[in-house]
This record gives structure tokens, sequence and C-alpha cells, in this order.
């Protein structure tokens, strides 16, 4: 048995080597900047929104945003915001409190020279709190899946969707229309793509408006 000696017995453990951060990328589907690469970091409740998910969503929404105010409220890598800008949209506010996150996005808007998107570092359920009452033509709601904020979050968003407006919300389970009823809205477009219930919601005043 080999004796330990004074030096070995002082040496101090070996610190534990952190785990690299591992990450991997999605694409922007359609528009002007379809094909952009946006890298996902491997980050606890991060979870992009399946392409086969944005596709369908942005055929239900129709390809041409143009002149939409939009806001992503748990912006995350961006994927759903970006997609609108790439669409026409004339605002996008991205709202996201994770620090490198919000530093990925501000990276992504740079290169693509993205002057109608806005990044903030902040609190989703405050940002919509703060937003005027029916300002906005699409809201994104995408929290991570563990996340105690859905009821909030659909609640501030309600208020300040315009009449005619979309709110897209992702959730682990599909919503009943009781709850959705009693915030004033109404489902109108449902998909499960595996763990994933995409619903894409309006005002239930929206319905008495005459077409055309």
């Amino acid at each position: 048995m080999k004796r330990a000696t004074p030096e070995t017995k002082s040496r101090p453990p070996r610190p534990a080597r952190p785990r690299a951060v591992q990450s991997h990328e999605i694409r922007i589907i359609g528009g002007q900047y379809k094909r952009t690469k946006l890298q996902v970091a491997d980050k606890p409740g991060l979870r992009p929104t399946p392409d086969r998910v944005r596709e369908t969503l942005f055929n239900w929404l129709g390809q041409d945003l143009s002149g939409w105010r939009c806001l992503d409220a748990f912006a995350g890598t961006g994927a759903l915001g970006f997609e609108a800008a790439s669409r026409g949209a004339a605002q996008v506010l991205l709202v996201e409190q994770d620090a490198a996150l919000v530093a990925q996005l501000k990276r992504v808007q740079d290169q693509l020279k993205a002057a109608v998107v806005q990044v903030v570092r902040g609190d989703a359920v405050a940002a919509l709190r703060h937003a005027p009452a029916a300002s906005l033509e699409l809201i994104f709601l995408d929290p991570p899946f563990d996340s105690p904020l859905f009821e909030a979050a659909v609640q501030a968003a309600a208020p300040a969707l315009s009449v005619t407006g979309f709110l897209y919300l992702e959730a682990p389970k599909r919503w009943p229309e009781s709850e959705l009823q009693g915030l004033g809205l109404q489902l109108h477009r449902h998909l499960k793509a595996g763990m994933v219930h995409a619903h894409l919601l309006r005002r239930i005043e929206a319905v008495a408006l005459p077409a055309g």
C-alpha cells in the first residue's frame, strides 16, 4: 500500500468541473428572415416552440402581419417574436428576465438589423399589465411549463389585446372554455403536438363584429 505523504494529505480536492452549456439551433421558418438560425441554450425551462407548431400558428394568423403590434412576453430564444417581425409586424417587444438570454436576443436583433424589434429585460406579467388597453394585435404567451404564472399572464394579457387581435398561449394542458370565457376570451384554434397544447385565443366581442 502506498503511504500517504504530508503533501498528498494536504492536497485540496479537485474542484468539480462545471458542465458545459450545450446549445442547438432552430430556424425562422418564413418571411424576410427565413432560415436565420437562432441559438437555443441548454437552460432549465427554455423550450422553443416546435417548428411544426410555429408553422401551423402562422398559417392560422396569415403570413402577412404588416402593421401589427406584437408582444412576446416570455421571449426565451425569441423564435415567436422574430418570426412575427420577419412577416412584417410593425412593432415587436421581446420581454425576457434571464440576462444571458436578453444578451443573446440583442445579438440576434443586431444581426438581423431588425429595427421593429425592441428587447427588454423584465417581468413578463408586469409588462403585460403596463401595456395600454387594446393596444396589441398579437401577444405570445409561452411560459416554462413548470411556471406558476400561466393564469396571471393570461389575466394580464386579455385587456391589452385589441378587439380584433390574437393571443397565442402555449401550455402543458388544454385550457377549459369556462376559464377563458371568464377572462373575456374564447378559443379560436387549438393544436396538440406531443406535450404542447397550442391555443389561439380571441376576445369574445370579436365574434360580434361584422365581416369585411
